[in-house]
């Protein structure tokens, strides 16, 4: 029996090293945080119909930003997301699957947490729109203060570049043009969204 086990185990593990493959990319896991957001949007009374999840521990030429219906309990949209560069305030320079991350103001870093996505504004980048976003918890309470904002970069691609990674941002969560476009209709006729970043 043990034979066979190690036998099926040796199968497995040729195929994934068939053609120089030697490593699983991790998969977006937006489920993991399905719960608790169900009982955070109803314990503050945010939107009960969607709310967005970011899996920081994806490959940013990856999608890796849902668009999760509460309603229909699925995925609308999966969205390339591009993370902070840090490399300032003492901090090392993220890499495309090992962001750093850090609440402190300048670190160009981004923040982990859960996030209320406020007013909509102007932008100097993408498709000139922003949304405001509030960090809610102590680890991105300063991302008003920091102008960490939703927004679009004429750089990043809508498709999956892996393993090409995606354009570095200053902390802000930054998108393509298209998907900006897409959130923008979305969150136009929405008020106080959930958004969580996580890793």
């Amino acid at each position: 029996m043990k034979s066979m086990i190690l036998f099926i185990a040796g199968v497995a593990l040729a195929k994934l090293f068939a053609n120089g493959e030697t490593e699983v990319l991790y998969q977006p896991y937006y489920s993991a945080k399905l719960r608790e957001a169900r009982e955070y949007i109803k314990k503050n009374k945010m939107d009960s119909t969607v709310c967005f999840f970011i899996d920081m521990k994806v490959h940013s030429g990856k999608k890796r930003f849902a668009v999760w219906d509460l309603k229909g309990d699925s995925i609308q949209r999966e969205i390339i997301v591009s993370h902070g560069s840090a490399g300032a305030k003492g901090l090392e320079f993220s890499g495309p699957d090992k962001p750093i991350f850090s609440n402190v103001p300048s670190s160009y870093a981004s923040s982990l947490g859960r996030y209320r996505i406020g007013k909509r504004s102007y932008s100097n980048w993408g498709i000139n729109i922003h949304y405001k976003l509030h960090g809610l918890d102590s680890t991105n309470n300063n991302a008003f203060k920091r102008i960490i904002v939703l927004h679009s970069f004429v750089g990043v691609n809508q498709s999956e570049v892996y393993p090409e990674e995606a354009p570095y941002s200053l902390g802000c969560p930054m998108v393509s043009n298209e998907d900006m476009t897409y959130l923008d209709n979305l969150l136009k006729s929405k008020k106080d969204v959930l958004m969580w970043i996580y890793y």
